[in-house]
């Protein structure tokens, strides 16, 4: 990889862990565990869209890493990996399907699956079958606030790429 390479993706990963923290300050909107905006998000899905999906999980790798280091616990490692994963897996086959397209949809399937794997997650630490109850919410939110995201991606692509340096 070269230095530039470099540079462009430790510049991705301060500005997802920035929006992160600023988001991780913010108070929830609705008052069930796990609803947020995953605004850190936009950043994975710029990277998939323009880059490749070895650049997007790079920059997710490091910024849970480093979310959990400086605001998290062990656990919350454990539910932002499994989350983070699977969305990215999924969100770079939606990105395949449709052409890097619809990038709301691409994002609304990533913040589905995020909460999915959040969800299993939770069911597996806890082996508390109640955890389901937050699935029809999950759900939603999952497919709202991914959806959200997926259209500021696609704002913010249109406005960043030309500012860029080219692909290396």
């Amino acid at each position: 990889m070269s230095t530039k390479k470099l540079t462009l993706l430790a510049m991705f990963a301060t500005i997802s862990l920035a929006i992160y923290a600023a988001e991780s300050a913010i108070p929830p909107l609705v008052p069930l565990p796990g609803v947020k905006l995953g605004l850190a998000n936009v950043v994975t899905l710029i990277l998939l869209r323009h880059f490749s999906l070895r650049d997007a999980a790079i920059v997710l790798s490091a910024r849970i890493g480093l979310s959990a280091l400086l605001f998290g616990q062990a656990l919350s490692l454990l539910y932002s990996l499994a989350g983070g994963v699977l969305s990215l897996l999924v969100m770079a086959l939606v990105m395949k399907l449709l052409c890097k397209r619809m990038v709301f949809l691409t994002g609304a399937m990533g913040g589905l699956a995020h909460n999915m794997a959040q969800l299993i997650t939770a069911l597996a630490v806890t082996s508390t079958p109640g955890v389901l109850a937050y699935l029809p919410f999950l759900t939603l939110s999952g497919v709202l606030t991914g959806a959200f995201t997926g259209f500021c991606a696609q704002a913010a692509g249109r406005y960043l790429m030309p500012h860029l340096p080219p692909k290396t």
